[in-house]
């Protein structure tokens, strides 16, 4: 299931996207004082270049001390300044707001996909069984008839447990309603490749030679198993799908243990007796409640911003702030935030929950760098009473 770790982490993951548009939008609006002061080649008298030149320079000059101090800049002797500053702040806070809200838009869309990557891998298995029909049927065309010596998948097609899958409703009813069988070309043609990769498999073609039991719960465990393996090592692992999902998603490589666990889980769930009316998992075990603290730590840390950028600088001793690595900040402040925002999350658990995520994220030396900050950090902030924690959060907490 999806923990509050890999919330965190996309939470941080969006606050880097948005820092990075924000720089993207300074420039934009230091573009748009350009714009205002390039010579207007079609006017009747020639410009003064010169004068442009530095009516242009100045504009620019205080975006930037206004963009670093958050002054207003007082007015000039020159309304054509003036005006292009305006227009340019202006331009500036409107996609810095659009920015911010689109980036924690991805945030929440980011986590909600990958219940929808869990479901499109349980209908893998159905995908799987066309393209082996479709193999076959090719093949029989080309020769007039099967080989001889051809792959008997008959009890692939067969799989009680596959065929339990497929049956079940809550996944045709989501399958439909979002959109999620595997229809793509690119996904069909992984599939093809994944198959071929399955039929040199010794546990496979042992499975699909050895002959049914007379008892189907027996024969239902060793359908389930072979599903169980086909997963782990062709989905999970293996080339061709491990590489079309990764191509589909540029975080599947971090979603993938969620993804991963909440398959397996599934297929334990679909014992011989379960019907086809037997739930589903669920992205988390309260998504209400860990969207809203996704949510919640996003926007309080951009809201924030200024003053935990303030304390950091306080605390860094002979370093210029600026200096700091801006996914170092990122995880300062978001754990500061935590810190505050959050009253039964215990300062242990957030400090080391960010420990751990700049070890993953960031450079080297970054442990150590965002364990002492943060440890400093939270005893002055409790100190002050900034930090307040109740039940759950007063434990490990002196």
């Amino acid at each position: 299931m999806l923990n509050r770790r890999l919330l965190r982490i996309k939470v941080m993951q969006s606050l880097y996207s948005y820092h990075q548009a924000v720089g993207a939008d300074l420039l934009l609006a230091q573009d748009r004082i350009a714009a205002a002061f390039e010579p207007d080649l079609t006017a009747k008298e020639a410009p003064d270049r010169r004068l442009l030149e530095g009516q242009r320079k100045l504009g620019e000059a205080q975006l930037r001390e206004w963009y670093k101090t958050g002054v207003q800049p007082e007015k000039t002797d020159d309304k054509a300044v003036d005006a292009a500053l305006t227009d340019a702040i202006g331009y500036f806070e409107a996609q810095v707001k659009k920015d911010a809200a689109f980036f924690g838009g991805q945030l929440l869309a980011g986590a909600e996909s990958i219940h929808d990557q869990y479901l499109h891998l349980l209908n893998l298995p159905a995908a799987l069984l066309g393209v082996i029909e479709e193999e076959q049927s090719r093949e029989e065309r080309r020769r007039l008839g099967p080989r001889e010596d051809a792959l008997d998948a008959n009890r692939l097609h067969q799989n009680a447990a596959i065929a339990k899958l497929m049956a079940n409703e809550q996944l045709q009813d989501l399958t439909i309603r979002r959109k999620l069988a595997w229809e793509g070309a690119e996904e069909v043609e992984a599939l093809r490749a994944a198959w071929q990769e399955m039929k040199a498999d010794g546990p496979l073609r042992e499975y699909l030679a050895a002959k049914p039991t007379d008892a189907p719960e027996l024969d239902y465990d060793a359908d389930m198993e072979i599903l169980r393996t086909l997963y782990k090592d062709y989905v999970f692992k293996g080339e061709a799908l491990p590489r079309q999902l990764e191509s589909d998603d540029l975080n599947w490589e971090e979603n993938r243990p969620i993804v991963r666990n909440l398959v397996l889980k599934t297929l334990k769930m679909l014992p011989h007796a379960a019907d086809e009316k037997q739930e589903l998992m669920n992205l988390s075990a309260n998504w209400a409640d860990d969207r809203e603290f996704a949510e919640t730590l996003y926007k309080q840390t951009l809201v924030e911003d200024d003053k935990m950028e303030k304390l950091i600088a306080g605390s860094v001793q002979n370093w210029d702030v600026e200096r700091v690595a801006l996914l170092d900040k990122i995880i300062l402040k978001m754990a500061l935030t935590e810190m505050q925002l959050f009253r039964g999350i215990p300062v242990k658990v957030t400090i080391n929950e960010y420990i751990e995520i700049s070890k993953l994220y960031s450079t080297p030396k970054s442990k150590q760098f965002v364990n002492g900050i943060l440890d400093k950090l939270a005893q002055d902030l409790a100190a002050s009473g900034d930090i307040r924690k109740s039940g759950r959060g007063l434990l490990d907490n002196q």
